[in-house]
């Protein structure tokens, strides 16, 4: 669907990386891990970027995670970064297959801004009863609040800047209805798919979004 939306909240959290929480129109519906378009207008000239939910449901409102440099970002980041609540936004969707579908047992490899639809997909597995697992690569962890919150609920956490092979073998633990999802880069996605390949695990099997 295409429709405008209010801003409800925009949150800080982490280096660099908002949160923006907007309403959610009539009839939209999203699965955690799913991707909405945000478009605006800044110069007279129109943009249009790819955003993953980052909240583990759209009853009411919705959530995008928004990782931008300050001194890197374009106009439409700023754009982005300059918003406040009551502020409207023009958006499209939602797009993607590479979402929770109930699965008894989420894990999710995430890289950088990957970290958006992992917290979602955990928070969600978690609050329908299931398992969850969440290895994050980042020198700047976003999220921290929430993902502290998930592992007092049980969700094993990893997050390291390193070589994440041994902690995809620990998450993966092969268990009836498992179901991987992998977020981040193209080259967080390679070093995914190599640390899965390497714990034997079925790359054909896991839902993947590259960032690109």
């Amino acid at each position: 669907m295409d429709a405008t939306v209010t801003v409800s909240a925009v949150r800080d959290v982490g280096p660099h990386t908002i949160a923006l929480e907007l309403e959610s129109p009539e009839g939209f519906d999203a699965e955690p891990g799913q991707f909405v378009k945000l478009r605006g207008t800044v110069d007279g000239e129109d943009y249009a970027r790819f955003y993953t939910l980052s909240s583990p449901d759209a009853d009411a409102t919705f959530e995008v995670t928004v990782g931008v440099d300050p001194d890197e970002a374009g106009p439409f980041s700023q754009y982005l970064l300059d918003l406040a609540a009551g502020d409207t936004l023009d958006i499209s969707g939602p797009f993607g297959r590479s979402f929770y579908d109930g699965e008894p047992r989420a894990v999710v490899l995430a890289g950088g801004p990957g970290i958006g639809p992992a917290v979602g997909i955990a928070e969600a597995a978690v609050a329908g009863g299931n398992e969850a697992a969440i290895v994050y690569l980042t020198d700047a962890p976003a999220h921290e609040d929430r993902l502290d919150a998930l592992e007092d609920a049980g969700v094993s956490i990893v997050v390291t800047d390193g070589d994440i092979t041994d902690a995809v073998a620990d998450a993966a633990t092969g268990a009836e209805g498992e179901q991987i999802f992998v977020y981040g880069f193209a080259d967080f996605v390679d070093d995914a798919t190599a640390a899965l390949e390497a714990a034997s695990v079925d790359t054909d099997r896991a839902k993947f979004e590259n960032f690109g």
